[in-house]
């Protein structure tokens, strides 16, 4: 019934088209459709009762049965209206700082009162704040036991359009819905996960017959969904590969003699596996999309040259983008020590790359002598022309935008490069699975041989000279230390200690110690200029900013102190942490926060603690802070989702995984009669999309 669904909202009883407007405004709601979408964000249960004995601060809302026993307004200060309703098991007190006059007529001492509201101590004493009361003989015109509550807005509560008011729209409405509404999702699903129809979760997701039912209509929406997700990732993966080209890359004379005459060290079995993905990939015929996770220090550099010698032995070049010089000097420094005694070439180009320079090296470029090429958004310029670009690798790809991974593979070639994309912050599996869905995604799960797991430690400010002697000891045995501020400079909301001031403190407490400083308000030169002094090891402290999050990579560094840790993200937390512990000896990182800290925060700080899985950490991080933003997740448009969550519904995100699979699998372009409805739907969802895989 697209009529139905698509009419606007000014149409509906008690809107009109200044409320419409209002709606349009605030929430983006245009049409009953839009409107059916707006969610509850939580429920108010109405079905158990609490006695006054029962409470204590803390609890969330609550629905207690009793008569008033005591009235009064303040007569002076504050204006406030106070009563006391008692039950069997005691007393407690009801608050009222608005309506005053209204309220005062609707109580009378002796009626029973059913009330609802939220137990908070106010004035020493437990009282419910601006609870709702109602007559306990007028229960039964109460429309549910199961409330719905939704988001609004100033705005909106001034036009009496507050969580109430939107509840009741949304009864008009769903009293209008059709008898029955076209199924999409085909009948052999429903049956296979036990679904209830649309109409009964629409209607259950708003006024929850019973829990049973709103987990029904939970399920059925939030599998909806993501099956929609799920069906669209992997229908444009099987469009690439029917699509896209990729030249075969099976030579692999210079992987050989590379690992049996020049590797530094022994493989792990992680990257084993995934060198063996990859060539499976290459030697395929279809172009390579594929996404290497691996956490800081799991040997992702070593995997993604073992990748480019597979190219360069079947005659290819390639390209490796970095989002930052440091990071890209750093791979160029690294690289360089495997190729030239296996006579490669191979250059860097960054916006400090001299002219001449230049010239020289884009001539040899487009004549295919130079076979590798390492940079940062230099390499998307449009003088940069490969002769045969085979494969492009592109590093922490959340710090670059779609439309520029996509420039770079964009070479006047017969064949599309293949593409490998790296990342060191891992990415939940469900967030993996929804973002990534649409490409090949391995995973080195393992850290190299001989590395110990770095000991991370939390200490409060008061316990600041202990670390600081701790650092003096580590200094004394020869190891250097990171101490990162969170701040530049003095922000006048929010009471960071800020980079000045503790460089200042620093210097004092390590008179004798040499001490480097980085911060991104530095020219380039300085800052290469202290990294430089840090990494040769004449500076023993480096205090920064997060400006050393990635690029930076020092293994006689072994602690890394962090201040205010509190107000990083866990992603961050352990991007930095993977600064050190890069050498044989053990690392450390201490985290300095004040006493005081918030839920969120101390779960972050004792997870960080508990664990030096990345995998794990993201877990977290996904259940504290949602998918919005981890990983650059809002440049995809993948991820508007309007009742699923990922960190929640990992199960249900795999059953929709598994149908869409199914489907795509005996119908990959949606022509069967039972998979009409699925087109329709994705003809009219997420075309404007931008997926990882657009940027073959």
């Amino acid at each position: 019934m697209p009529s139905f669904f698509q009419t606007k909202i000014e149409f509906l009883q008690g809107v009109g088209s200044n409320k419409a407007m209002l709606f349009e405004q605030e929430l983006q709601i245009r049409t009953f459709g839009d409107l059916l979408q707006h969610l509850p964000f939580r429920y108010e249960d109405r079905t158990q009762f609490h006695t006054i004995a029962m409470l204590r601060g803390g609890l969330p809302y609550v629905q207690l049965k009793g008569s008033i026993s005591y009235i009064k307004a303040a007569e002076t200060g504050k204006k406030r209206l106070v009563a006391s309703l008692k039950d069997q098991t005691g007393e407690v007190k009801l608050v009222w700082f608005q309506k005053i006059q209204w309220i005062r007529q609707q109580l009378r001492p002796g009626v029973l009162y059913v009330v609802f509201g939220k137990p908070t101590i106010y004035h020493g004493q437990m009282s419910l704040i601006h609870p709702e009361l109602t007559v306990e003989a007028s229960l039964e015109t109460l429309p549910q036991p199961i409330l719905p509550v939704y988001h609004t807005t100033e705005k909106l509560k001034a036009r009496y359009l507050d969580s109430k008011g939107i509840a009741k729209l949304q009864q008009h409405l769903l009293r209008q819905l059709p008898p029955s509404i076209t199924e999409f999702i085909p009948e052999y699903l429903r049956q296979r996960y036990g679904m209830i129809n649309k109409r009964e979760a629409l209607l259950n997701i708003h006024f929850p017959e019973s829990y049973e039912r709103l987990q029904q209509a939970r399920f059925r929406l939030k599998f909806e969904e993501l099956f929609y997700i799920q069906l669209q990732l992997l229908q444009l993966r099987q469009v690439r590969l029917g699509k896209y080209v990729g030249e075969v890359f099976r030579d692999l004379g210079l992987l050989k003699w590379f690992y049996q005459v020049d590797l530094p060290f022994q493989l792990t079995h992680a990257q084993k596996r995934v060198v063996r993905e990859i060539y499976q990939d290459l030697q395929s015929g279809n172009q390579m999309n594929r996404l290497l996770q691996g956490d800081v220090g799991s040997g992702k550099t070593m995997v993604a040259f073992l990748s480019m010698l597979i190219v360069l032995g079947s005659g290819g070049q390639v390209a490796m983008m970095a989002p930052t010089e440091m990071l890209a000097d750093q791979h160029y420094q690294v690289l360089q020590q495997f190729t030239t005694p296996m006579n490669i070439r191979i250059a860097m180009l960054t916006g400090s790359t001299k002219p001449s320079e230049r010239q020289e090296l884009l001539a040899a470029l487009a004549q295919g002598s130079l076979q590798i090429l390492i940079g940062t958004h230099a390499l998307l310029s449009d003088v940069v022309s490969f002769k045969n670009l085979g494969l492009a690798v592109i590093d922490e790809q959340h710090r670059f935008g779609v439309a520029q991974r996509a420039k770079l593979c964009q070479q006047n070639q017969p064949c599309v490069p293949h593409v490998l994309i790296m990342t060191a912050t891992p990415i939940p599996r469900t967030l993996a699975m929804t973002l990534y869905g649409d490409l090949d995604v391995s995973v080195i799960d393992a850290m190299p041989v001989g590395r110990k797991p770095i000991k991370t430690l939390h200490y409060y400010d008061a316990q600041r000279l202990k670390v600081f002697r701790f650092i003096q000891e580590q200094i004394a045995q020869g190891r250097q230390a990171y101490i990162i501020y969170p701040l530049i400079e003095e922000s006048a909301q929010l009471d960071y200690k800020n980079l000045l001031d503790g460089y200042e403190s620093i210097c004092r407490a390590f008179p004798t110690i040499p001490i480097s400083m980085v911060h991104s308000k530095m020219k380039t030169t300085d800052k290469d200029y202290e990294m430089q002094r840090f990494v040769k090891g004449e500076t023993k402290i480096m205090v920064s900013t997060t400006v050393i999050e990635v690029g930076i990579d020092v293994p006689n560094a072994s602690v890394m102190v962090i201040e205010n840790a509190e107000y990083f993200g866990l992603a961050q937390l352990h991007q930095l942490r993977g600064r050190v512990g890069r050498g044989s000896k053990q690392a450390y990182c201490i985290l300095m926060t004040d006493y005081k800290l918030n839920e969120k925060s101390r779960e972050r700080i004792q997870t960080m603690v508990r664990t030096n899985d990345g995998f794990r950490i993201a877990d977290v991080d996904l259940r504290l802070r949602g998918p919005g933003d981890l990983v650059g997740v809002q440049q995809s448009g993948t991820l508007e989702l309007k009742i699923a969550d990922l960190g929640k519904d990992g199960k249900i995100l795999q059953a929709a995984r598994t149908a869409a699979k199914q489907v795509i699998h005996q119908d990959p372009m949606l022509v069967q009669p039972e998979h009409a409805g699925i087109k329709v739907q994705l003809d009219t969802i997420g075309r404007h999309a931008q997926h990882w895989s657009s940027i073959g």
